[in-house]
């Protein structure tokens, strides 16, 4: 198609009929290396992430980085009308990707086995909170929900303390990696067979495969992973430390050579020669007596102190950074990490970048997200729609916006 926007998925079709962070995401992430993405909202209840997070001068921040280039219809597919314009839509489609309960787009004669009819090559990817089988497949399901089922809360936290959430949509994002993931998969196959299919994501299910060897552990041994706080049961020193200048460093000797230089630094090398610390394990074991070590002395010197000693040394330390430091940081400067878009609406918007770079097929953030339905009448055009048509469906209440 002439006047593409260059990128490695220049040539991929994105319809985003999702709401709120997983299914969206993994379409942010596709039109990150330049898919043409079509995000799909009700036209009298957009999608709720634009209320989610800060906003400045009545601007969601979040919708402006989740929206990013894509274009928005509003479109009211329980009509049939509006489930006309998403057959339409659809048939021009590589991918779509939705979030409603497990039989809605059935009820809706939106059906996957319909949509494909008209174009065979469709890949339909269908994030929910506990997939499309199942006793659950019909319960809400929010990214918190997986976090608590998937064995990531019960783990997290202080020893003492309660399972712990994240303040974030953490099972969210994975499983929008997790959504992009299937999605080129079934693309890839589609090349060779010439047949799209329907991709079933179930949020609970990424994060879980990232949780390490539970399942196996409590298979073989009848054991559960304990709350440790910031340690872990692998290796020792592992933990945030306070510097004397009252900021804070994180550490990790998950190698045995890291680990033998740490203690040197802090002038601990006798620990070295223990019989236990010779494995992660074992020094797991005894982690009260190596954090004394390494905190004592990192108390002692400044952050900057720290990193410099840490870095001659050649062992591992990182400063626990916020916002502004990771703005500020030469090395995320150097990665391009935080992109400055151009927004109408607030002039210009650091947000982060993809996930990474390529040597060919990056893409420019073409702009930030937009307003509910900012392209519906230039989307029903290409559509083929007539303005008496457009003006039709306005006024019948099955699209909304104003583009």
């Amino acid at each position: 198609m002439s006047g593409q926007a260059p990128g490695a998925l220049a040539d991929l079709r994105v319809v985003d009929a999702s709401t709120l962070f997983a299914g969206p995401m993994a379409a942010m992430h596709l039109g990150d290396l330049g898919a043409q993405v079509t995000k799909v909202e009700h036209p009298r209840r957009p999608d709720p992430a634009r209320g989610h997070g800060p906003e400045k001068d009545g601007q969601n921040l979040w919708s402006k980085t989740l929206g990013r280039n894509k274009r928005t219809i509003q479109v009211d597919l329980s009509t049939e009308a509006g489930a006309d314009v998403f057959r339409r839509l659809c048939a021009t489609a590589d991918v779509v990707i939705e979030n409603f309960r497990p039989d809605t787009l059935e009820r809706w004669g939106l059906a996957y086995p319909e949509l494909s009819e008209a174009n065979p090559g469709l890949v339909l990817a269908r994030v929910t909170g506990f997939g499309q089988i199942g006793p659950y497949r019909r319960r809400p399901g929010f990214g918190t929900l997986a976090e608590a089922m998937s064995g990531f809360a019960s783990s997290t936290g202080a020893p003492d303390g309660p399972p712990t959430l994240p303040p974030f949509g953490l099972a969210d994002g994975i499983a929008s990696l997790a959504t992009a993931f299937a999605i080129m998969s079934a693309l890839h196959q589609r090349a060779a067979t010439g047949r799209g299919q329907v991709v079933d994501v179930a949020i609970v299910e990424p994060i879980m495969a990232m949780l390490g060897p539970q399942i196996s552990r409590w298979d073989q041994l009848g054991t559960l992973q304990p709350r440790l706080g910031n340690r872990t049961n692998n290796n020792a020193p592992r933990n945030t430390y306070r510097t004397g200048d009252d900021q804070w460093v994180a550490i990790s000797t998950s190698s045995q050579n890291i680990a033998e230089r740490v203690m040197r630094l802090v002038g601990r090398a006798d620990l070295v020669d223990e019989p236990w610390f010779a494995t992660g394990r074992t020094r797991a074991e005894h982690a009260d007596v190596l954090d004394a070590a390494v905190g004592g002395w990192i108390a002692r010197h400044s952050r900057d102190e720290v990193i410099a000693a840490f870095e001659r040394s050649e062992a591992a330390v990182a400063p626990v950074y916020t916002a502004k430091d990771i703005v500020d940081d030469p090395q995320f400067q150097a990665l391009g990490t935080i992109r400055r878009v151009d927004d109408p609406d607030l002039g210009e918007l650091a947000m982060q970048g993809p996930l990474f770079r390529m040597s060919e097929g990056d893409a420019p953030t073409r702009h930030t997200g937009r307003g509910p339905g900012a392209d519906t009448a230039t989307v029903l055009r290409e559509l083929g729609y007539s303005e008496a048509e457009v003006g039709a469906l306005r006024e019948s209440g099955a699209v909304g916006g104003v583009g």
